[in-house]
């Protein structure tokens, strides 16, 4: 395997894993830079914070999580999910996330299988420091997952990221690929 196809195979799980479990195959994508990102989506993507309140303070909701698909394998929880505002119930997100469910306790670990809350949310509510450390950028053509999730009715071109949240030792707690909607600038009223 190139470098180049080894980067995006890696950029784009554990959302290929969804892909691997219906047969679908997974659309094109294409590495991006950060700096070459466009915006709104480099603002969105392009940094070290956790998407549920960067979405929030873009969007000016809360945001609350819509599961589209679950499994799990050996203490390993791996969601399809879409992230969706409170208010007008617009998704604001689509992806992916594999997370290693041993490294939470008790009390978090129940919330994140009842598949309510964005992961983001727990982490913030149950005061679980961590790290978010983006690992690569990517766009990807929207296909029937992205489109349904979106409720897009064209095909159009989507950006997203590769990101890993890690706890204070280190430990991976998370690896999530986050996908968003066409975007544009909100009105600055």
């Amino acid at each position: 395997m190139t470098a180049l196809l080894y980067k995006i195979a890696s950029m784009i799980s554990p959302l290929s894993e969804f892909y691997d479990s219906t047969g679908d195959v997974l659309p094109h994508i294409e590495v991006v830079e950060g700096p070459k990102m466009p915006q709104p989506y480099r603002r969105l993507l392009v940094h070290n914070n956790d998407m549920t309140p960067t979405l929030e303070a873009f969007t000016r909701q809360s945001i609350h999580l819509k599961l589209l698909a679950k499994l799990v394998d050996d203490g390993v929880l791996y969601r399809e999910v879409a992230l969706t505002t409170d208010d007008s119930n617009e998704p604001v997100e689509f992806g992916a996330i594999k997370i290693h469910l041993e490294r939470f306790s008790d009390a978090a670990r129940r919330l994140i299988v009842e598949g309510h809350y964005p992961l983001g949310t727990i982490l913030n509510d149950h005061g679980i420091e961590h790290t978010s450390r983006p690992t690569g950028y990517f766009s990807i053509d929207s296909d029937s997952m992205s489109r349904h999730a979106f409720g897009l009715i064209a095909d159009t071109r989507l950006y997203g990221r590769h990101n890993v949240l890690s706890n204070t030792l280190g430990g991976v707690l998370a690896e999530v690929v986050e996908i968003l909607p066409p975007l544009e600038e909100p009105n600055a009223s």
